[in-house]
C-alpha cells in the first residue's frame, strides 16, 4: 500500500469513527460515510469489504493512538499532578464523545470488537497508572497511610463495573459524568489535605472544552 492509499484509509476512518461515535453503529452506512468525504462507495470497499471491517479499522486506530498518549505521560519525568493531568485531558476528551448509542450499538452488534476494547483500557491504558499512583504516594500527593495495591484494584474494579455499556444504558448520567464522578469520589479520599485544594484543578480540566484533543 502506498502513502496515498494509507493517507486515504486513514481519511476513511477518522470519518467513520466521527459518524459512529455521533450517531451509533447500526444506523450509519458506508454511503453516508462516502458522502461527507466526497469520495465513491467503491472507494470505500476497496479498503473495507465491509461496514464491521471499518468499525474494527477505526476502533484499532483509535486505540493505538490513545495507548501512544498513554506510554508518552505515564512514560515522562513529570510530576504526578502534571502526568495526572495530561492524562485527565486524553481519557476525559475520549470519555465525553461516547454516547450511549455508541456503546450499546457496539456490544449488541460487535460484542467480540466491545471485548477488545475492554480489555484493551483495562491492561494497556489503566494497568499503566498503577506505576502513577505510587508516584502520587513517593510525592506526598496521596496519603501516606494508603495500601496502593489496594487502591489501584478499587480504582480498576469501580472503572470496570461502572464504566461499560449495560450499566451505563440503565442510567440517566452519562459515560463522562461516571468518569468524572469515579475519579473525584476515589481521590478526594486519597488525596493529602494539601492535595486536595490542587484537585479541583481536575474538575476544571474535564469540564473545558479548550483541552478538547483529536485523539
Amino acid at each position: 500500500m502506498n502513502m496515498t492509499d494509507m493517507d486515504e484509509k486513514a481519511r476513511i476512518e477518522s470519518a467513520a469513527l466521527e459518524r459512529f461515535l455521533e450517531s451509533g453503529v447500526y444506523k450509519v452506512t458506508l454511503d453516508e460515510i462516502a458522502a461527507d468525504l466526497r469520495i465513491s462507495k467503491k472507494t470505500v470497499y476497496k479498503f473495507f469489504p465491509s461496514k464491521e471491517d471499518l468499525l474494527r479499522a477505526a476502533v484499532h486506530m483509535r486505540m493505538h493512538r490513545i495507548e501512544r498518549a498513554v506510554d508518552d505521560i505515564v512514560a515522562s519525568d513529570k510530576p504526578f499532578e502534571a502526568k495526572m493531568t495530561e492524562l485527565l485531558m486524553v481519557i476525559g476528551t475520549l470519555v465525553r464523545r461516547l454516547t450511549k448509542q455508541f456503546q450499546v450499538d457496539l456490544q449488541r452488534f460487535a460484542p467480540r470488537l466491545w471485548t477488545e476494547i475492554d480489555t484493551f483500557r483495562r491492561e494497556r491504558v489503566f494497568s499503566k497508572m498503577r506505576k502513577m499512583f505510587q508516584q502520587a504516594k513517593d510525592e506526598k500527593v496521596f496519603r501516606e497511610d494508603l495500601n496502593i495495591d489496594l487502591f489501584f484494584l478499587v480504582f480498576l474494579s469501580t472503572i470496570q463495573g461502572i464504566m461499560n455499556p449495560q450499566t451505563l444504558s440503565q442510567q440517566s448520567f452519562s459515560a463522562e459524568d461516571a468518569f468524572h464522578g469515579i475519579f473525584k469520589i476515589l481521590f478526594e479520599g486519597a488525596l493529602t489535605q494539601e492535595a486536595r485544594h490542587n484537585f479541583k484543578l481536575f474538575d476544571e480540566i474535564l469540564q473545558d472544552d479548550q483541552f478538547t484533543r483529536t485523539i
